[in-house]
């Protein structure tokens, strides 16, 4: 199974709103997921994002791939919080 860690979203038409979610790469984008992990707000100033920085370090460690946007996410809570994230 490959599993990826991406954006769902969540919010209405003209109002976007995110969360980051952990799930197989096969299923829609809003389908189901296996686990959430943060939310993500493009229209509201930084910090824009949460994100559990442990669970996603979690799953990297199991395989998962993060996509180009939460890649950059997951770099910039690391920096915030002083830990590094490995990312393959």
């Amino acid at each position: 199974m490959a599993v990826r860690i991406r954006l769902k979203r969540i919010g209405t038409k003209n109002v976007p709103s995110y969360r980051i979610v952990v799930a197989d790469g096969r299923s829609p984008r809003d389908g189901r997921f296996i686990e959430e992990i943060g939310t993500y707000n493009p229209q509201k100033a930084d910090p824009n994002f949460t994100v559990k920085v442990d669970r996603a370090q979690y799953w990297i460690t199991k395989g998962a791939q993060p996509s180009d946007t939460v890649r950059s996410m997951l770099k910039k809570a690391a920096k915030a919080q002083q830990q590094p994230i490995k990312t393959a």
